[in-house]
């Protein structure tokens, strides 16, 4: 099944946001492209707004000015939905209200032909619901892109339970050939971004709630210790804290309140307050003037403290291995012992160092943790915590080697899992399950992580760098500590480990 042929008209219902970006993506490719908007005047306004930004382009040398003007030629609004009745697809970037999208749906299924694909560009309720009115909901499919549409790449084809394949494969063949990269999925709550990024945020805003530290520290860890390109503070205020609350509670809903969704009861209040971020001046930051320019605390940063003269080496440090390297080009003598009760680094006052693998410092004794980071050579931060009971000299100790490695240290409080690694594990969980389940496949599950949010690496990337079991074991440690479900290992992930345990074993 090959895309529409660029003859065929396209039609938008809607002149959001999202519903403009939509039309400039088709437009640009190469299609006559129609807009509607029910409120009087609007798709009008929308075409010219859509034109001033391609004029944008041309000055930019981004565009030819004669592809400009043969796509100023191609693009109308439409007075009334009947001038969609040629169109080979028309995408709803309405009201996110299902009676709103299916009445709309039902009326244009009335007016297109036959073979025309419907397609919604909701990123928060299911396909198979919107499309559930229609007479023939085979050729029904969910387009969702991420704003701003013309610039992001990524576009999850949604297929509901009654999408016809062929319907599917042609609207992903479509996508591609508007130069994005699509990913299919199944119609599931929060379809593969939404869905998998939710502990970015619940993580960062647990370790707040439980006073492990605050917004800012945690944002610098998790860019410049777990490489996320913004930390979940600053990335919730760009995005509007209503928006992504609301995000989260509808995938939570949508998941019977399951607890690995549970929303944050600090965002919460943010969202009651009217602290909506960048939009409303406040959020978790604040700020100010007519740019927006962000006003945040500095993160907690340790003082400096002397680097120890030696460390041993016990065990394997697994995902941390990089470091035994690291302190040797430091100038830090390093002795190496076998150990198989675990694995971690002894200071010379006999106090340990160990990563983050779900435990907490006040249950041994003399003991800080270190957080996991995505490159611990090229990372500037890293996160260190500890208990009352750690001994002031150990934890000076574990300071100054980390800043003689040349990193920031931030001491946060004795929080289990940290902050990278508990969010990185629960990614990855979430990942496992999600495939398992049949949403996507792992390739198109990383795809959509990185380029729709970013993420540094995509979950099965991470996981095959952190080894098997990484994930499940630190998750069920989580899980003894706060048995509330939230951070029980999924079967998938459970299989995934125990798998190559087996094999393994066997001769």
């Amino acid at each position: 099944m090959t895309a529409l042929d660029l003859s065929s008209p396209v039609g938008v219902v809607g002149t959001g946001t999202m519903g403009q970006g939509i039309a400039q993506v088709a437009l640009v490719a190469g299609h006559p492209v129609r807009l509607y908007d029910a409120a009087p005047g609007r798709a009008r306004e929308a075409t010219a707004a859509i034109v001033a930004r391609l004029d944008r382009l041309v000055e930019k040398d981004r565009l030819p000015a004669t592809a400009r003007d043969a796509a100023r030629d191609r693009l109308r609004p439409a007075r009334d939905l009947t001038e969609f009745a040629d169109c080979a697809l028309v995408v709803e970037a309405v009201l996110e209200r299902l009676d709103v999208k299916q009445e709309l749906l039902r009326e244009l299924e009335a007016i297109v032909s036959e073979d025309c694909l419907l397609a919604t560009n909701t990123s928060s309720l299911s396909v198979t619901a919107i499309g559930g009115g229609l007479r023939a909901p085979g050729r029904f499919v969910g387009l969702h892109f991420f704003n701003p549409a013309p610039l992001l790449p990524l576009v999850e084809v949604v297929s509901g339970f009654a999408t016809d394949v062929t319907s599917a494969t042609r609207a992903y063949e479509t996508a591609r050939a508007w130069g994005k990269t699509p990913v299919a999925c199944a119609d599931t709550p929060g379809f593969i971004v939404n869905r998998i990024a939710r502990p970015f945020y619940a993580e960062a805003f647990a370790v707040y709630e439980a006073q492990g530290a605050d917004p800012a520290t945690i944002d610098a860890v998790l860019r410049e210790s777990g490489g996320f390109r913004m930390g979940a503070f600053e990335l919730t205020d760009l995005i509007g804290q209503d928006v992504n609350e609301s995000v989260t509670h509808s995938v939570w809903q949508s998941f019977f309140q399951d607890t690995r969704f549970t929303p944050s009861l600090a965002q919460r209040r943010l969202v009651e307050s009217g602290r909506l971020g960048r939009k409303s001046g406040r959020g978790w930051y604040e700020y100010s003037g007519e740019s927006g320019a962000v006003e945040r605390p500095e993160p907690h940063t340790a003082e400096k403290h002397r680097a120890p003269a030696h460390v041993v080496v016990e065990g394997d440090l697994g995902p941390a291995g990089e470091l035994t390297a690291l302190i040797r080009e430091a100038g830090i003598e390093v002795r190496e012992e076998d150990e198989d009760s675990g694995s971690r680094l002894v200071l010379p006052s006999g106090g340990r160092l160990a990563l983050a693998d779900g435990q907490t410092s006040v249950e041994f004794r003399d003991v800080v943790y270190f957080d996991l980071a995505l490159d611990y050579r090229k990372s500037t931060r890293v996160a260190l915590s500890a208990c009352q009971d750690t001994s002031p000299q150990t934890l000076a100790e574990a300071i100054g080697l980390f800043q003689a490695l040349g990193k920031d240290v931030s001491v946060i409080g004795d929080v289990p899992g940290m902050i990278v690694a508990r969010t990185v594990a629960r990614i990855v969980d979430l990942a496992y399950d999600a495939v398992a389940k049949g949403v996507a496949t792992e390739e198109d599950v990383d795809t959509a992580m990185r380029l729709g949010v970013n993420y540094p690496l995509g979950p099965f990337e991470w996981s095959r760098r952190l080894g098997r079991t990484w994930a499940h074991d630190l998750l069920e440690e989580l899980n003894l500590r706060e048995p509330s479900g939230r951070y029980a290992p999924s079967l998938a992930l459970y299989r995934h480990g125990h798998a190559t345990d087996k094999r393994e074993g066997t001769s």
